[in-house]
């Protein structure tokens, strides 16, 4: 405001407002999803020619089922498939602890009254990205304050947001990654009072009458989450959905106040999974989304899959893999020795969410399909890979356990393997990844295999991997020695 440059604006904003008619009760239930879509449709037809991005503040405590689909996140997820094609982005937040505690004062019991508090209806959405809150702010500029303590150190929950710990482990992991929601004051008495020190600047809803005001809680963090999304749209006009979302999620991580407050020991992959519950992957950085760099590296696909089909009995089965030969700098990772190397892998796709509620407490009734990644162990040639892949995807189980080096990952194989985005890292010695260079895409069971009368066993679709590769060696030339090898993955029919 105070400064005289231009401002590039890369986005615009379009508003629907979700109400019920005047001077009658609440919507019922089991219309939000119908009226969702109302306003999805009334938006693409005002901005025919504009790509959008939802954003969802608008989150109810009924049908919050411990993760289990409802009828209004059965409507996001369908609208985000958008029938294969036409998908798109939505990002709901978690929804507010005030919403289970109109007291503000019940909040003396932070954090475990925001563990024991369910993310809220419809952010149970496969396909949505979920946004759940962290604060950064515990300054407060009034000498009023001076005996007050902020309830969350800096980096921890916000004492506004909701977590999926409750939620049985098939459902997916929720939130997906936090923003700044805001933080809360205790005074001397151990009551619970509010600060707009510790809340977030923006423009007020009366501008014309008081130009700015504050906004906290998860509302806020998927407001900047949007601006996120956002972005990289700008960014980069030609991904997809799929990608925007994967992206923001590979973005992310845990700061150690995160970890400090969930008491993450190393490796323990109970620990990692709260953790996941808490903050989802934890806090996107733009820069990361946007942009490789030298020692950091980021390799993007965006593929068509067909997931399944019939054998000669006309029987389905498992139909398409796919492998990648990475352009992996070897001799580079070779020659770095002992010094340590980082490899994320992100898969996102979207599933069509299963037709009527009926059989919705089997995930496999809900998602049509599900993929994942592997990679291959450092002893294992391309041959020897595609070998064990091709063998397990031939078993026939309902989920393959990743048995070409689990213990490598950092959250694991099961922890990482619920919904529709899947996200995991290993940090090697840099001559250890040196031959880690061969990655899976393959699928799982769903109901698009196992209810064959319904006519979608030979279905395609679509999903986006992401992978990166980073050492803290400043001096690392990795994106110089491959930015000229990028390969066409390879699709293999089994």
């Amino acid at each position: 405001l105070i400064g005289s440059y231009s401002v590039q604006l890369t986005h615009k904003l379009c508003s629907v407002k979700i109400l019920p008619p005047h001077f009658q009760a609440e919507n019922r239930k089991e219309l939000w999803g119908d009226i969702t879509a109302q306003g999805v449709a009334r938006a693409e037809i005002q901005n025919p020619e504009v790509d959008l991005i939802y954003c969802l503040s608008v989150t109810a405590i009924e049908d919050v089922k411990m993760g289990r689909p409802s009828s209004w996140s059965g409507a996001i997820d369908k609208i985000a498939f958008g029938e294969g094609e036409a998908q798109k982005l939505i990002l709901i937040s978690a929804g507010n602890i005030k919403n289970y505690c109109p007291d503000q004062n019940d909040l003396i019991n932070y954090p475990n009254i925001n563990y024991n508090s369910s993310i809220q209806n419809p952010a149970q959405s496969w396909n949505a990205l979920t946004i759940g809150a962290f604060t950064q702010k515990v300054i407060v500029h009034d000498d009023r304050y001076a005996k007050y303590y902020p309830m969350a150190k800096q980096g921890e929950l916000s004492p506004h947001s909701t977590t999926s710990l409750s939620w049985e482990k098939k459902w997916p992991i929720k939130p997906d990654v936090v923003f700044e929601g805001g933080n809360l004051l205790k005074a001397p008495d151990e009551s619970i009072t509010s600060h707009e020190d510790l809340e977030l600047l923006s423009t007020s809803k009366s501008f014309h009458i008081k130009p700015f005001d504050t906004i906290n809680a998860t509302s806020a963090a998927v407001a900047q989450a949007s601006w996120f999304a956002a972005k990289i749209a700008y960014e980069y006009p030609r991904a997809w959905p799929e990608t925007f979302r994967g992206l923001i999620v590979h973005s992310a991580n845990w700061n150690d106040a995160m970890k400090n407050q969930i008491n993450v020991r190393p490796r323990n992959r109970s620990d990692f999974r709260n953790l996941l519950k808490v903050f989802g992957y934890g806090v996107p950085d733009i820069n990361r989304a946007l942009y490789s760099q030298e020692s950091a590296l980021t390799f993007i696909a965006q593929e068509y899959i067909q997931p399944f089909g019939f054998n000669e009995k006309n029987n389905p089965e498992t139909n398409e893999i796919h492998f990648y030969n990475l352009p992996w700098p070897s001799e580079l990772l070779l020659s770095l020795g002992e010094v340590p190397v980082r490899l994320r892998i992100t898969l996102s796709y979207f599933v069509e969410p299963g037709a009527g509620e009926i059989g919705w407490k089997d995930k496999y009734r809900y998602q049509s399909h599900g993929l994942r990644f592997d990679i291959n162990n450092t002893n294992d040639t391309e041959a020897v890979f595609r070998k064990k892949i091709n063998a397990s995807a031939r078993e026939e189980e309902d989920e393959l356990d990743g048995n070409t080096g689990n213990e490598r990952w950092s959250i694991g194989v099961k922890s990482r393997s619920t919904g529709s985005i899947h996200s995991d890292y290993m940090e090697l010695t840099a001559a250890e990844l040196a031959n880690c260079n061969l990655i899976a895409v393959y699928p799982v069971i769903g109901w698009w295999r196992e209810r064959k009368h319904l006519g979608k066993v030979e279905t395609r679709t679509r999903y986006s991997l992401i992978i990166s590769l980073e050492t803290p060696t400043e001096d690392v030339e990795l994106y110089t020695a491959v930015r000229n090898l990028i390969e066409v993955p390879v699709e293999i029919k089994i």
